[in-house]
């Protein structure tokens, strides 16, 4: 199970540079660069979060990303959601397929009962408090 998959930590990579810039807007390159994150990919999840009204887009000489929301206000979770879903450690599955047992599956309860303290935590982090 990846706890936080690839896109999800290049977003929150992206997201933390940027809020150290303090409402500067900034550009893929230079995101790429100083994260040391591959263009490609992080083009396509910048716009991603451009089209969730997390960023804004302006093109041109000037252009680049920059916050529509606060960084303060942005929460790990929410950045989790957008590429990974609903946050659930339960995700019981057996060769691609759900557990058949999971509606008895005592150790799922459990692990649900954590994963409840483990969504409730991250909660607390936002970009604005990873930014330093």
């Amino acid at each position: 199970m990846k706890f936080v998959t690839r896109d999800t930590d290049y977003a929150l990579r992206a997201l933390i540079y940027m809020a150290k810039l303090n409402g500067r807007m900034a550009t893929v390159e230079e995101i790429a660069a100083k994260g040391k994150l591959p263009k490609v990919f992080l083009r396509r999840i910048l716009q991603k979060l451009a089209g969730k009204k997390m960023l804004s887009s302006h093109k041109g000489k000037t252009g680049g990303f920059g916050f529509l929301l606060k960084p303060a206000d942005i929460k790990v979770t929410d950045v989790m959601k957008i590429f990974q879903g609903e946050i659930d450690l339960t995700n019981c599955l057996l060769k691609g397929k759900a557990c058949p047992n999971r509606g008895i599956c005592s150790l799922r309860k459990k692990i649900k009962t954590i994963s409840s303290v483990v969504v409730k935590e991250l909660d607390k982090i936002t970009i604005k408090s990873l930014a330093g």
